[in-house]
C-alpha cells in the first residue's frame, strides 16, 4: 500500500465522521425544535443542501478536468449561495438592531459575490 492509498483512507474516514456528526447534530436540532415547523424546515433544508453540496464536490473531484466541471462549479456556487442566504436570514432575524441585520446581509452578499468571482473569474 502506498501513501496515496493511506491518505485516501484517512480522508474517507474523516468525511464519514463529518457526515455522522452532521447527521446527529441535525437530528438533535430537529428533536429540540419539534414544536416549531419553521425551525424543523430550516434544519432539514440545511442538511439536504449540505448533502447535495458534498455530492457535487465529490463529483467535481472525480470528473476529468475538461469534462463538465463548469456545470458542477455552477451547482456548487448555487448551493453555497443558498446556504449563505438561509443562514443570513436566520441570523439577521435575531439581530437586535436593523443595522446589525443589514451588516449580516451585506456580509452574505459580499461572500456570494466573492465566491462567484473565485469560482468563475479566477485567472
Amino acid at each position: 500500500m502506498d501513501r496515496r492509498d493511506d491518505a485516501h483512507d484517512a480522508a474517507s474516514w474523516l468525511v464519514g465522521a463529518g457526515f455522522l456528526v452532521l447527521t446527529l447534530s441535525s437530528g438533535a436540532a430537529v428533536y429540540r425544535a419539534a414544536g416549531d415547523p419553521a425551525t424543523v424546515s430550516f434544519v432539514v433544508a440545511s442538511y439536504v443542501t449540505l448533502l447535495l453540496l458534498f455530492a457535487c464536490l465529490r463529483a467535481y473531484e472525480r470528473s476529468p478536468p475538461a469534462a463538465g466541471r463548469g456545470r458542477i462549479r455552477a451547482a456548487v456556487w448555487s448551493l453555497t449561495t443558498l446556504l449563505t442566504a438561509m443562514f443570513a436570514w436566520r441570523v439577521a432575524a435575531v439581530m437586535p438592531y436593523w443595522s446589525a441585520a443589514l451588516l449580516v446581509w451585506a456580509l452574505a452578499g459580499a461572500t456570494t459575490v466573492g465566491g462567484f468571482f473565485a469560482m468563475f473569474y479566477r485567472p
